[in-house]
C-alpha cells in the first residue's frame, strides 16, 4: 500500500491547480524545492507519473488526471475534519449561514430563528437571501449550512425537514387585462401582456424558468416585493406566493386568474443541509430545533385559488359582516 501523506496530496493538488511548481510554492508559502520534492516522491510512491512535464506549463497525464480526481474528494473531506475539530475544540461555532429562498414566509421562519440564536450569542447568525436556484448552489459550494426553500429532494447529497407548503397565485391587477380575468383565460390571450419573472441568483442556474408563457413579453426583477409593486401598478402580470397577497387578494387589489390553463402550484417549502458534511454542535442544535417546531406554515388548499373561489370568499366576508 502506497505510504504518501496529505502533504505530498496538498502539493500535488496545487500544482494542478496553479499550473506549475512556483506557483504551487507561493500558494502553500513553501520553497518550490519542497513542492518538487513532495509531488516526486508521490509518484515513486505510486509507481505512476502523475504530472507531464515536457511543456510550458505542467500538466496531468492520463493516470494523473483519474488520480487527482480522488484526490480532490480526499482533500476536501480532509478540509471539512479540520473545520468540524476546530468547532468542537471551541465548543460552538462562532457564526452559521443561513440562506432564505425567494419562496419562504419571513415572518414565522424569521421569528423561530430569532427564538433559537436570542440566547446563543456567541454565534452569529449570517442570513443571506437568494432566489430562485441560489440557494441550491450556495448549499452546493459550501458557501450556506442551511437553507429555507423548496429543496430537490432526488438530490442525495441533501437531507431536509419539511416546513410547510407555499401556493403560487397567477395574478392581474384590475383593469389590467382588456376582458375580464375568469378561470378559463389561455396562455395565447396572455401573449400580448408583459410577464414579470424573477430572476435566478444562481452564477449557474440549474433550471429553465417557471410558469412562463412562450412568446409573451417578459419584465425581470431581483424578489417577490418588487415584482408585487410592479403587478398592483397594473404594469405587469405574474405568480406571486400567497402568503405576500392574501390582503390584496380579498379586497381587490389584487385579482386571481388560476384555473385549467394557468393552475399555479403549491411548493414545498423546507429546511436543508447537506448530508455529505460535518456539522458543528450549534448547527445539531439548529437541525434537531427546526425538526421540533415543523412544520411551521398555516395548511394551505390543496388547490390554488381561482375568480369563482375568489369571489365567494369575499362574498361569504361580506355577508358575516
Amino acid at each position: 500500500m502506497a505510504g504518501f501523506t496529505l502533504h505530498e496530496l496538498q502539493c500535488f493538488h496545487a500544482v494542478v491547480d496553479a499550473g506549475g511548481f512556483q506557483a504551487a510554492a507561493e500558494r502553500l508559502h513553501r520553497s518550490h524545492p519542497s513542492v518538487f520534492a513532495a509531488v516526486a516522491k508521490l509518484e515513486r510512491q505510486l509507481g505512476l507519473p502523475l504530472l507531464d512535464r515536457s511543456g510550458y506549463r505542467v500538466g496531468l497525464t492520463e493516470a494523473g488526471r483519474a488520480f487527482h480526481r480522488k484526490a480532490r474528494v480526499l482533500l476536501h473531506e480532509a478540509g471539512e475534519l479540520e473545520t468540524y475539530a476546530a468547532q468542537l475544540a471551541m465548543g460552538e461555532e462562532a457564526e452559521l449561514r443561513v440562506v432564505i429562498g425567494d419562496l419562504c414566509p419571513p415572518s414565522p421562519v424569521l421569528a423561530l430563528l430569532s427564538r433559537f440564536f436570542a440566547p446563543r450569542p456567541q454565534t452569529r447568525l449570517h442570513l443571506q437571501f437568494e432566489t430562485i436556484t441560489g440557494p441550491w448552489e450556495r448549499l452546493r459550494e459550501d458557501e450556506a449550512d442551511l437553507i429555507v426553500h423548496r429543496v430537490p429532494k432526488s438530490d442525495v447529497r441533501m437531507e431536509w425537514i419539511d416546513l410547510g407548503r407555499v401556493a403560487m397565485v397567477p395574478v392581474v391587477a384590475p383593469g389590467f387585462l382588456p376582458f375580464p380575468p375568469t378561470d378559463d383565460i389561455t396562455p395565447q390571450r396572455m401573449q400580448a401582456f408583459t410577464q414579470c419573472v424573477i430572476r435566478d441568483s444562481a452564477r449557474t442556474p440549474a433550471e429553465p424558468g417557471h410558469f412562463l408563457v412562450e412568446g409573451a413579453p417578459r419584465s425581470s426583477v431581483p424578489d417577490h416585493l418588487m415584482k408585487k409593486e410592479l403587478i398592483l401598478h397594473g404594469m405587469v402580470w405574474g405568480h406571486l406566493p400567497r402568503f405576500l397577497i392574501e390582503q390584496e387578494l380579498r379586497d381587490g387589489r389584487l385579482l386571481s386568474i388560476a384555473g385549467r390553463h394557468f393552475p399555479g402550484v403549491v411548493e414545498e417549502l423546507a429546511a436543508a443541509r447537506r448530508r455529505d458534511r460535518p456539522h458543528g454542535p450549534v448547527a445539531e442544535q439548529l437541525w434537531s430545533f427546526l425538526a421540533e417546531h415543523a412544520p411551521v406554515l398555516r395548511p394551505v388548499l390543496g388547490r390554488v385559488p381561482g375568480p369563482k373561489l375568489l369571489r365567494r370568499a369575499r362574498a361569504g366576508a361580506s355577508d358575516r359582516g
